[in-house]
């Protein structure tokens, strides 16, 4: 069975701290969206938030500038 669920165009990931951009389509043209997560371990199982700590911070503005890049390229690519 195929699976039709949306897929990010770009994921960047730094250690547990991730980033995806979605692409979405308009009558005006291609847009972008960025959400942002962190993994962490409960139990045996790995889990996602949407919170983030004083240590992840600068991890997340690096990541948020890298997507931030890419949306640029992909839009000078148009």
């Amino acid at each position: 069975m195929a699976n039709n669920k949306p897929q990010p165009v770009k994921t960047l990931r730094m250690g547990r701290i991730q980033a995806a951009v979605w692409e979405n389509h308009s009558d005006k043209g291609a847009f972008y969206n960025v959400t942002v997560s962190r993994s962490y371990k409960e139990g045996d199982g790995w889990k996602s938030s949407d919170s983030f700590g004083r240590d992840d911070l600068l991890v997340l503005c690096q990541l948020l500038g890298a997507a931030y890049t890419f949306i640029l390229q992909k839009q000078a690519e148009n």
